[in-house]
């Protein structure tokens, strides 16, 4: 655990397009003092339109965010990296050995979506992954806020 004064959370799925994206929004719209919030993929591609929709829907603006790998982000040293797909999870960049991984599976909208014709068929499938995400983060911010405050008292 590093011990600088404020962590790093990086959200890490395949494409960063959806699930990691919605993460980070969910998570910077908390404003929790002295944690960053990051998102990342392995396999990154553009940003999910639907994606960004159902952010809108709750008032997250994640139209600004765009899809980029864990090297991007430069030598930030993350503290946490929370995988939100399996398969990011198995591809897990070697450089995150000295942060703490957890993995925490989300179904993929855009596959859930997939043969759907109807634009609200569509829309729920990213709302039910949309709102799982949101509840995950509020339960994940009080961890968060608790670990925050013990690295704080070790500086």
């Amino acid at each position: 655990m590093s011990r600088s004064s404020s962590l790093n959370v990086l959200f890490l799925c395949t494409g960063n397009s959806c699930r990691s994206q919605m993460a980070e929004g969910f998570a910077n719209e908390l404003k929790i003092p002295n944690v960053n919030f990051f998102s990342a993929g392995t396999e990154p591609q553009e940003l999910n339109e639907i994606a960004v929709s159902v952010m809108q829907e709750v008032e997250i603006d994640i139209s600004k965010h765009r899809s980029k790998t864990p090297l991007e982000l430069g030598d930030i040293k993350f503290d946490f990296v929370f995988t939100v797909c399996d398969s990011a999870n198995k591809a897990c960049p070697a450089y995150f050995n000295d942060s703490t991984v957890i993995c925490h599976l989300f179904d993929d909208p855009p596959f859930m979506a997939k043969g759907l014709n109807d634009t609200q068929d569509i829309m729920n499938c990213y709302r039910y992954v949309r709102d799982e995400i949101g509840v995950w983060i509020v339960a994940l911010s009080n961890s968060i806020l608790s670990e925050n405050q013990r690295v704080l008292s070790q500086s």
